[in-house]
């Protein structure tokens, strides 16, 4: 049949499968996947490759998953393949990762795929994405913004990932399906425009289809120069991006600024891109994101950031710009029982605390690494802690009370790094100090102060 050879060049093409392998097949028992498990039978001999299915419960159509069941069982077993069910509990997931519940599904949907696959010792996975899949995926991500990579869409091939049907459009599927009398399920959640990509398949494609009937060849042949030109850039990415890394984990990634400075645009948004798509916790970054990471690069000022999506910050530091999705750090309590040192670990900072008298020093300290506070006024223990709610203090030279939110607001602290500042407190609760910024008015020296605690912050 016309449409097995299609499938068989698509495969040699792409070098999708391999003489002797075992290939698993994704199976919803929708009208692709079903096209996808009994092309791969009939060609089975010709490849002598095995098979096996498996069908996965997304728990999000309880009525109509058990016949969805059934049913793969019932094609399987008339194919002698055989078929492994699992379910992935996407609710839960979706909540401690921070995704939407369709980036869970995708995301637990693959991971199953790899560990079925290894249960299996299966050499290939196949999925049963076709055109319309590809010109669907292009077009919400341009809508959503995507760059060149973006636009590529769905690959052919990818790792063990092979998707044999890519090149072939829904309506030969479902015309080989019709012409063969084989049965396939209808997945309702197909038929509500309730996702972005139902209101395309629905509501968009027809009208751009009045106006070019090939509109979803055009797309694809589109995605594939875009994929085409990126496997070019690939290669510069990948030099490019070795001398970069400084430091990497999976919510953060730490960038030297000066290679990047001199890279060309074109390139620094593949790097970019690519670094971020490498960092586990940092999704969501569209190309508009990209844009404002590369102002910021080429613009910004030591300490400068933008916040973006997902609690995610870009920071400009020195010779450094961090990606990261970390929690603002906040610090623990500290209590000084007597003059001494105390590192301070969340601000990466000692505080050395000295009493000294009116005799052995002059002048106020310049408040930010050095502040001397009246020693006449101290209650021990002394502590160090970062800001409460209701917090004030009276600025040294203001007289005049303010809170402590509206301090760092009128100086530019960065919201993310407001609970890491230090905050040295007399044993009566009142602050006498901000650390590295300002003493509390109430606490300067005065005429008849005997005693100094001199304070100085070591980095």
């Amino acid at each position: 049949m016309k449409l097995i050879s299609q499938v068989t060049e698509t495969i040699k093409k792409y070098s999708m499968i391999t003489e002797g392998e075992h290939i698993l097949i994704a199976l919803s028992g929708g009208a692709d996947s079903i096209c996808l498990l009994q092309i791969l039978h009939d060609i089975k001999d010709e490849y002598k490759i095995s098979l096996s299915a498996l069908y996965i419960d997304h728990r999000f159509r309880p009525e109509e998953t058990p016949f969805e069941i059934g049913f793969c069982k019932k094609i399987c077993g008339s194919l002698s393949v055989p078929l492994i069910t699992k379910s992935i509990e996407i609710r839960t997931f979706a909540q401690c990762e921070g995704m939407s519940k369709q980036e869970a599904a995708r995301e637990l949907r693959y991971r199953v795929f790899y560990e079925t696959a290894d249960e299996l010792k299966a050499d290939k996975i196949a999925l049963g994405h076709n055109m319309d899949d590809q010109a669907e995926t292009a077009l919400i991500r341009l809508i959503r913004g995507s760059g060149p990579t973006g636009l590529g869409a769905i690959p052919p091939v990818r790792g063990k990932i092979i998707r044999p049907l890519i090149e072939v459009e829904r309506t030969e599927i479902e015309a080989f399906l019709d012409k063969g009398n084989i049965p396939f399920v209808m997945d309702s959640s197909n038929l509500t425009d309730r996702y972005l990509r139902n209101k395309i398949r629905l509501l968009i494609m027809p009208e751009i289809k009045k106006i070019n009937p090939e509109v979803v060849k055009t797309i694809s042949r589109t995605s594939d120069i875009f994929r085409d030109e990126e496997k070019y850039f690939d290669i510069l990415v990948t030099k490019s991006l070795m001398k970069m890394i400084s430091r990497k984990n999976d919510r953060s990634i730490e960038l030297f600024i000066a290679p990047m400075e001199i890279l060309d645009t074109v390139i620094l948004r593949r790097v970019l891109r690519r670094a971020i798509d490498a960092t586990h916790k940092l999704k969501g970054i569209s190309f508009l994101h990209i844009e404002d990471i590369i102002h910021l690069l080429k613009y910004g000022r030591n300490g400068d950031r933008i916040f973006l999506p997902n609690n995610i910050r870009v920071i400009k530091k020195y010779s450094l710009l961090t990606i990261t999705s970390e929690e603002p750090r906040r610090l623990a309590p500290y209590i000084i029982e007597k003059p001494g040192e105390v590192r301070v670990m969340e601000s990466s900072l000692a505080l050395l605390t000295e009493l000294i008298s009116t005799d052995e020093t002059c002048g106020i300290g310049d408040g930010k690494k050095t502040a001397l506070i009246n020693g006449d006024k101290l209650i021990f223990p002394l502590s160090i802690r970062s800001r409460k709610n209701g917090d004030y203090f009276y600025p040294f030279g203001m007289g005049k009370r303010k809170k402590i939110q509206d301090y760092f607001v009128d100086n530019k602290v960065p919201r993310d790094e407001r609970d890491a500042v230090p905050l040295l407190i007399n044993g009566n609760e009142e602050i006498m100090w901000i650390v590295g910024y300002r003493i509390d008015d109430r606490y300067k020296i005065e005429k008849n102060t005997k005693k100094i605690l001199k304070c100085t912050v070591r980095y």
